[in-house]
C-alpha cells in the first residue's frame, strides 16, 4: 500500500510515518521499482499501530523502541516490560504532583483579580510583574512525559 493509505488506515499523517522512519521506529519501505513509491505491506500496518498506541500514553521513542525489540523476542522474560511501564507510571505521577502544583499557582493568581478593571488595573498582571519566589522545597525531578519540562515553582 502507499504512503497515504497508510497513514489514514493508522490515523497519523505521512510525515509522521516518515519521520518514525527516520528514527528507526518504523523499518523503511521498500520502493517500488516502476515508479520509486515506497510500498508498505501489513506488518508496517501492525508496527505503526502499535507504536501510535504507545504514543497515546505519552511513552518516549526509547520506550517504544524497548518494547518493539521484546516484540520479536516472545520467550524472553517480560521484566524488562514491566519495569519500563512502572517507570513510566512513576513519571507519569510525578507529572501529575507537578500539575496539581501549577493548578494551585493558576488559581492563586486568578484570585488576584476578581472583577474587571482596566488592565493597569489587573492584579493578575501586578503579580506577574513580580518575581519568582523561591522556594527551599525540592524542585520536581525531570520528567519525559511531555510538557513536563517546565520548572514549576513553589510558593
Amino acid at each position: 500500500m502507499k504512503i497515504g493509505v497508510l497513514a489514514k488506515q493508522v490515523g497519523i499523517t505521512v510525515e509522521t510515518i516518515r519521520y518514525y522512519e527516520s528514527e528507526g521506529l518504523l523499518h523503511p519501505a521498500l520502493r517500488d521499482p516502476a515508479n520509486n513509491y515506497r510500498r508498505y505491506d501489513h506488518s508496517h500496518l501492525e508496527r505503526l499501530i502499535f507504536i501510535r498506541r504507545c504514543r497515546t500514553l505519552a511513552m518516549t521513542h526509547n520506550e517504544i523502541k524497548i518494547l518493539l525489540q521484546a516484540r520479536v523476542e516472545p520467550d524472553a522474560s517480560c521484566e524488562t516490560i514491566n519495569e519500563l511501564i512502572d517507570e513510566h507510571i512513576h513519571h507519569v505521577q510525578a507529572r501529575m504532583a507537578e500539575l496539581q502544583i501549577l493548578e494551585t499557582q493558576l488559581i492563586e493568581l486568578r484570585s488576584q483579580c476578581r472583577a474587571a478593571h482596566t488592565t493597569r488595573d489587573c492584579g493578575i498582571l501586578r503579580e506577574l510583574d513580580h518575581p519568582i519566589e523561591e522556594s527551599s522545597e525540592a524542585q520536581p525531578e525531570h520528567s519525559h512525559v511531555p510538557g513536563s519540562q517546565c520548572r514549576i515553582e513553589r510558593h
